[in-house]
């Protein structure tokens, strides 16, 4: 009967495409319910604020020729996350002032996105980058400082800080590379040197935490081994043959990959 009624396949394709509109309203349900309280939340604002240094880092990397094809994958994984979140947050947000600020942030987004993927990397570019990156972060950062006053708990003070510690890491990495390929500018390698300063303190009073569980205290420990590694890295000044730049690449991808285990375990404290 159907057969006749839709001749050639045409049923079949009807039935698919319903089934397509099932699942992308399941999809679509899901993206929305993907923040599920403030410290998820401020999770993810913070999460935003590490990607936008993590972007100019892989940006530098590859136009330096460094790690390429590892930096890519990054770079294109970062935009898509950070772009996610975005969208995230901007549905989640609690008040009307955090919601302005993501649609602010929402709007110098296209700009970077566009400095970031738009053409293939140059030094010229690179200069906006550098510049665009710290843009972003200053508003990725104020939403997270907003979210975290609207949780106002200790949990998600430390998310808060722990998250911040992510940023810093990608931050000092950023800031290497960029003098490294040249276009640093005049603050570059005192910025580098502050949130080395800001990452050490920071790792201090998260280890003194009181609320501090056994897992915590453990997953501190290994950040506090990857940071001997990345600190020396840093250390390191970029020569021509580009091996202190991919240990600046190398242990500054590890020594993320430790404190984001740190902050998933703080997002769980109530």
């Amino acid at each position: 009967m159907l057969s006749a009624i839709y001749p050639n396949g045409v049923v079949m394709k009807k039935i698919f495409g319903l089934l397509l509109a099932v699942l992308f309203c399941i999809a679509g349900n899901e993206a929305l319910a993907q923040i599920s309280d403030l410290n998820m939340a401020i999770n993810k604002a913070g999460r935003q604020r590490m990607l936008s240094q993590r972007m100019a880092k892989a940006y530098f990397q590859i136009g330096q020729q460094v790690e390429v094809e590892r930096s890519k994958k990054i770079l294109d994984a970062s935009v898509a996350t950070f772009e996610r979140q975005l969208s995230e947050l901007k549905s989640f947000a609690p008040t009307p002032e955090i919601k302005e600020n993501y649609l602010k942030l929402d709007k110098l987004w296209v700009a970077y996105k566009d400095v970031l993927v738009g053409t293939p990397p140059s030094q010229d570019n690179g200069r906006k980058v550098l510049e665009l990156s710290d843009q972003v972060l200053a508003l990725a950062h104020q939403g997270t400082v907003m979210l975290e006053k609207q949780s106002g708990t200790t949990a998600g003070r430390l998310v808060n800080i722990s998250g911040r510690q992510r940023m810093l890491s990608q931050r000092m990495a950023k800031f290497y590379q960029a003098i490294a390929w040249g276009i640093g500018n005049e603050k570059s390698a005192e910025e580098l040197e502050k949130a080395r300063k800001d990452f050490v303190a920071a790792h201090q009073e998260l280890s003194n935490a009181p609320i501090n569980t056994p897992q915590i205290k453990d997953s501190l420990e290994l950040v506090k081994q990857q940071w001997v590694f990345f600190d020396a890295a840093l250390n390191q000044k970029a020569v021509a043959d580009k091996r202190p730049q991919i240990n600046v690449a190398t242990t500054s991808e590890r020594i993320l990959e430790e404190m984001e285990v740190v902050v998933g375990l703080y997002e769980k404290l109530k």
